[in-house]
């Protein structure tokens, strides 16, 4: 571990000059990357802005951001970085443009208001990372064989650093970050980077970070491959003979599987090869039917990986407009709008990355990073869409069951226009579960209203409405 702080902060001194004091201005850069004449874009009253932030002086990495002031009162909301996860897929992709930014793909050419946007709540970044995702970009391929969770959380915060120098009037807004699937990691992992960078005095390098949420998060392996099984059974997805044939021939705390194991998780994965695993009530594309190609939304455990059919289940909720996503962002103008792929990169923008093939260090678990950030005072709320099948309700279940925190606030429902919207349960020192009825992997896809409730309760710290009335 102190490898990897000597190394974060070598970046951080590489990164950093002087900081610039809250000004209230706009930075000429900050001007010079504000989004007009977005092509089929709404007319709204709010600013957006993208670019790029080199991340050293001393290397040729970038990564590309999507910023969206709050629609109303930006200078006195709260500031939200989001993070996909994958390792590869792009928050540009599906944070903003499908799930819960103010701009919504509606066809290769146009866009439609989302009328539950978190903009609404506060001002949002979108970040493509690590290099190699969507249009963010290294001018050395040896970087793309360096990446890992290690890697990623360092240059997601030197990028931050970056961002606050050319943003300057946001430096003192409360900070949060937000993310779901594999962002499990990036999430908690990136939180820790900056509560021990704010422990260096160096002016120009505070982040007013008051906390973190993560939906449908990836966070312990064994936990998340059990809840996985669990699920599948408990929502009659495999049978019986199946199940118990995957807790008597596997020992999910092993890294080496016997070959009857692996033939018990092909079933299981055989079973979920005709519907949605990351929505598993959603209607999948039968439009030219073919099986659908999975986008890789997350790791999985080698358990799972393992397996080709892992990557080929169909995935989706409307995967018959899915590529409009990628078409729209292939769009030149487009591009230029948004003053994205400034180096003419040699393939095209995807959902997920094409080009990171490698992935060197993904803990087994991250829950002793959140519990180490519990401790630390910041608020942390985890949240899961139940009909997800990939990272289920159970598996986060399991997870912070062995956190082996005490339960401060009953389980319970919550509501949201006078309906259960989930169930919900606050642990001692801070945590709070929530669940989301009727919501997959992506909630704010099928569930856009409870997701915008869910974020404004969670920036309030106040909690969520116990009654219909």
């Amino acid at each position: 571990m102190s490898i990897f702080w000597n190394l974060l902060f070598y970046c951080l001194l590489t990164t950093v000059s002087t900081g610039r004091e809250y000004s209230g201005k706009e930075t000429p850069q900050q001007e010079a990357d504000r989004v007009k004449n977005l092509p089929g874009q709404p007319p709204v009253k709010f600013r957006h802005y993208a670019g790029y932030v080199k991340l050293r002086p001393h290397e040729e990495k970038a990564l590309f951001y999507w910023f969206f002031e709050a629609q109303e009162a930006p200078s006195q909301k709260p500031l939200l970085l989001w993070l996909n996860g994958g390792p590869g897929c792009s928050s540009i992709g599906y944070g903003a443009a499908r799930e819960l930014g103010p701009f919504l793909v509606k066809d290769k050419e146009r866009l439609k208001l989302n009328k539950f946007s978190w903009n609404r709540a506060a001002n949002i970044i979108f970040l493509e990372s690590p290099v190699g995702v969507g249009f963010s970009y290294t001018n050395n391929s040896k970087d793309l064989q360096e990446l890992g969770d290690r890697v990623t959380a360092i240059d997601n915060y030197a990028f931050l650093i970056g961002w606050f120098k050319r943003f300057p009037s946001f430096r003192s807004h409360d900070f949060y970050i937000a993310g779901e699937s594999y962002a499990g990691h990036y999430v908690p992992q990136l939180a820790e980077v900056i509560y021990e960078g704010n422990k260096d005095t160096k002016k120009g390098s505070y982040i007013n970070l008051k906390g973190f949420m993560v939906g449908n998060a990836v966070m312990n392996d064994v936990t998340d491959v059990k809840g996985i099984i669990d699920y599948a059974w408990s929502h009659a997805i495999i049978s019986d003979q199946e199940y118990y044939g995957i807790v008597k021939d596997c020992d999910f705390s092993k890294e080496n599987k016997s070959k009857a194991c692996e033939m018990r998780v092909g079933g299981l994965l055989e079973a979920y090869s005709e519907i949605d695993i990351y929505s598993i009530y959603s209607p999948i594309c039968i439009s030219d039917y073919q099986r659908a190609v999975s986008a890789k939304l997350l790791v999985a455990p080698h358990l799972l990986t393992s397996h080709d059919l892992w990557h080929t289940l169909p995935a989706g909720y409307d995967p018959c407009t899915e590529d409009y996503i990628d078409k729209y962002f292939n769009n030149e103008d487009v591009q230029k709008a948004l003053h994205a792929n400034i180096t003419n990169l040699s393939y095209p923008y995807t959902l997920c990355s094409a080009v990171i093939r490698k992935w060197n260090d993904s803990p087994n678990t991250v829950l002793p990073v959140i519990k180490k950030l519990l401790h630390a005072g910041l608020r942390i709320w985890i949240y899961s869409g139940d009909t997800d099948g990939r990272v289920p309700v159970t598996s986060t279940r399991y997870s912070i069951n062995k956190m082996d925190l005490k339960i401060r606030k009953e389980w319970r429902a919550w509501f949201h226009k006078k309906q259960v919207a989930g169930w919900m349960e606050v642990y001692e020192g801070g945590l709070t579960f929530a669940t989301i009825r009727g919501a997959g992997h992506q909630v704010p896809v099928l569930a856009p209203e409870q997701s915008l409730s869910l974020f404004t309760h969670f920036l309030s710290s106040h909690t969520l409405p116990s009654s219909r009335f």
